[in-house]
């Protein structure tokens, strides 16, 4: 049985009925408790009444603490309406909403950088709210449940800059709140555009997402949009996306719906930095250098860090060893990322680097130039690992997407 309305086994049954005895108290403060609600929690924690139970009681409490009811009235910061891309559009063949987020477009720096992350998160929150808004305006309309949103994530143009740290992070925690607020919401999410990177990005964020959610997951191939036609109408779906839908004014990407995100312009940076808490540091003497040694098993895997530096600037430079075990100098090395000085004491580094060749590489942090200065330097380093199942999936699919 499903655990849905109708398709209830006698124990799904007796399970509801108890569930809902046990939650009356909070009941009167939830927009539309219903047997339909009650049961994605119970969906959400495989029918164990205490565990569904303690999911609902936090959901009461997000509610409260966050304002839920109010949050449709609150309008985010302009720099967030302007270029936090996606939007609703459309409807599937069942009647259920249809979200797209626009990944490529989406200057996720520059948003950290210009607006707070709380703001960014209750933006989503939101998003969440029309959603089920959405939701219970197609239950009027066609007379039938309508409960689940379909997602597109259009991936093209997802390069190495949307694998910045902080905003992999304040990514995670909206994957959070959405998975633990929104349980049984997602019908299915389609990945249409996935370049060679899509597996490194989804390895990053598959530790938020439950195992129900990843499963509902569908990476497509060059065919993506007869696909997407299955299983939405052609005048329910843009133009841009293999549908009919244009806006008014002939628009086929129906921006009237749809944000496209875009750079956000400096004009609204209200800070240069993201505070970031950095695992390792080191003292480096004046005229030396200090070598982190990373091994990397097969191509495709993403170098990522970020370091600052204390009083002033500090040499960087990635290198791959050309002899296995003793420590080589930078220029018996073959040079991968050009070494330069930066002013990581103005403002942290960050960066990513994808390796297509397996070996030993070598982050170079350069103090030889400084005749006078011993600098100190933080910095943490990580090695990204693509996700094989994803990776495989794409290979299957030949690869016919755009890279």
């Amino acid at each position: 049985m499903s655990g849905r309305v109708g398709d209830l086994s006698p124990k799904q049954k007796e399970a509801l009925a108890k569930f809902r005895e046990n939650v009356q108290d909070v009941l009167p403060t939830l927009p539309n408790p219903d047997d339909h609600f009650l049961l994605r929690w119970l969906r959400a924690r495989s029918f164990d009444l205490q565990k569904s139970e303690a999911m609902l009681r936090k959901h009461v409490e997000f509610r409260k603490q966050k304002d839920i009811d109010n949050i449709l009235n609150w309008q985010p910061p302009e720099v967030i309406q302007q270029y936090l891309s996606g939007g609703l559009c459309g409807y599937d063949l069942d009647g259920c909403p249809v979200w797209y987020d626009v990944i490529g477009p989406l200057d996720a720096k520059g948003l950290l950088l210009s607006a707070t992350k709380q703001d960014l998160l209750r933006t989503k929150m939101r998003d969440c709210e029309l959603i089920q808004r959405e939701c219970a305006c197609q239950t009027e309309k066609t007379g039938k449940k309508i409960e689940t949103v379909t997602l597109i994530y259009d991936c093209e143009g997802l390069g190495l800059k949307h694998l910045w740290k902080p905003a992999v992070e304040a990514y995670g925690e909206f994957l959070c709140m959405f998975e633990e607020n929104y349980p049984e919401t997602l019908k299915r999410l389609f990945v249409v555009k996935a370049p060679k990177l899509f597996p490194v990005a989804y390895n990053l964020i598959k530790p938020f997402l439950s195992e129900d959610t990843r499963k509902k997951i569908n990476v497509l191939g060059a065919n993506w949009k007869e696909v997407l036609l299955k299983y939405i109408s052609p005048d329910q779906v843009p133009v841009e996306y293999g549908g009919t839908m244009t806006d008014p004014d002939g628009d086929p990407k129906c921006k009237s719906k749809i944000n496209y995100g875009g750079d956000i312009p400096k004009k609204y940076y209200v800070r240069d930095q993201v505070k970031q808490h950095y695992e390792h540091s080191v003292q480096i003497s004046r005229g030396s250098s200090h070598q982190v040694e990373y091994e990397i098993l097969f191509p495709g895997c993403v170098l990522r860090w970020q370091f600052m530096s204390d009083g002033s600037d500090i040499g960087f430079g990635i290198f791959l060893k050309t002899k296995m075990g003793e420590r080589q100098r930078a220029g018996e090395m073959t040079e991968v990322l050009a070494s330069q000085r930066y002013n990581a004491h103005l403002v942290p580094e960050d960066g990513t680097l994808t390796c297509s060749n397996p070996g030993i590489y070598v982050l170079r942090f350069d103090n030889t130039y400084s005749f006078i200065h011993a600098k100190k330097v933080s910095f943490t380093v990580e090695v990204l690992l693509p996700d094989k199942a994803s990776e495989e999936k794409m290979k299957q699919l030949g690869e016919a997407t755009p890279k």
